[in-house]
């Protein structure tokens, strides 16, 4: 499969996964930082960025 930059930053850039139910967000990371965001399913603020496969 060929990596492109359009695909990487569609994928990669600024997604969150819930650490308790594993449901994606995209938010900005700096609120991610300040715990300004919370899961759209459990409402929880801990998030962590998507693995890079």
């Amino acid at each position: 499969m060929v990596k492109f930059p359009e695909a990487n930053e569609r994928l990669y850039k600024n997604m969150f996964v819930c650490r308790k139910c594993k449901t994606k967000q995209r938010a900005q990371p700096q609120k991610i930082i300040q715990k300004k965001v919370s899961c759209r399913k459990c409402g929880s603020k801990a998030l962590r960025p998507v693995r890079k496969k």
